[in-house]
């Protein structure tokens, strides 16, 4: 199922906030990521087309149709992969408990993990307060989010000069900023009580861009995080356990490939997968 032999093979994938139709998808870093780790079953949650921008302008370079086919070779190489909508790709819960390709589209879905503990698998938006009570304020704030990603994006070229690693401003200011370290928080406790009110053992969500795994009160609590700023993704083990993974400091880590040579395929260089252990074969 898998493109390399060495790849990291999981029980389940979760991703979300990938933003494919916008300039800070960092496309070309998930297709490396896609190529170094095979699941059985892909959870796409939320937010992977952002159609808010592309109504107003259409952005689709080759990198983000790439993102796409190899989500779906995954698919038809044998994954089985259930799409949860978010709040910038809305228009496909009009399609809730369809099948396209394969794909399935769930509003929600409950997973049960090998350990017997159950997820509630949500983007969250419907417990975002500014989405639901101030929508005009969330498209206001998604300007202002863009803004902070065009610096960003400018500021890590330089960073990139000086030999410096990938440092996100907007994550940055996330975890300073009292208001937005308190809608996080709040943000957190309404989808574990959510999930606890569905007799979950936890949540696996996205949103708000900031991955995590923590208790709350008894509910493991997991955030995908996103494709944007942060790279991270979370996978289920085969015996349950759930892992953030975190592209980026992975990267960070790869030795440089030398001037002039060649850069191995589909890997850019980098070590074996994710810390897995060299020579580690794909199950098939």
């Amino acid at each position: 199922m898998a493109d390399d032999a060495d790849a990291l093979r999981v029980r389940t994938l979760f991703l979300s906030d990938i933003h494919l139709g916008t300039k800070g998808c960092q496309a070309e870093l998930l297709l490396d990521f896609l190529r170094e780790v095979d699941a059985d079953e892909i959870y796409l949650v939320g937010d992977i087309v952002d159609g808010w921008k592309l109504r107003s302008g259409w952005y689709w370079p080759q990198a983000h149709n790439d993102v796409v086919q190899k989500l779906l070779r995954k698919v038809r190489k044998g994954s089985r992969l259930i799409y949860v909508p978010g709040n910038h790709d809305e228009f496909l819960r009009d399609f809730l408990d369809m099948h396209f390709g394969g794909i399935e589209v769930q509003d929600q879905v409950l997973h049960e993990a090998a350990d017997g503990r159950r997820y509630l698998v949500i983007h969250g938006d419907q417990f975002d307060l500014v989405m639901r009570h101030a929508k005009w304020l969330a498209f206001l704030g998604d300007g202002a989010y863009e803004a902070a990603l065009f610096v960003n994006t400018h500021l890590n070229r330089v960073r990139r000069r000086l030999g410096l690693t990938y440092w996100s401003l907007s994550a940055w200011a996330k975890l300073r900023v009292k208001n937005a370290v308190n809608f996080i928080s709040r943000f957190e406790e309404l989808l574990a009580a959510e999930a606890r009110r569905l007799g979950a053992d936890g949540v696996i969500c996205g949103h708000i861009h900031h991955a995590a795994s923590r208790d709350i009160d008894g509910l493991h609590y997991l955030n995908t995080g996103d494709w944007v700023e942060s790279c991270t993704a979370i996978v289920e083990h085969y015996d349950g356990r759930m892992e953030v993974i975190r592209f980026t400091d992975r990267a960070a880590a790869a030795p440089p490939v030398p001037a002039g040579a060649p850069e191995p395929a589909g890997a850019r260089g980098a070590p074996p997968v994710l810390g897995a252990p060299a020579g580690r074969r794909a199950v098939a």
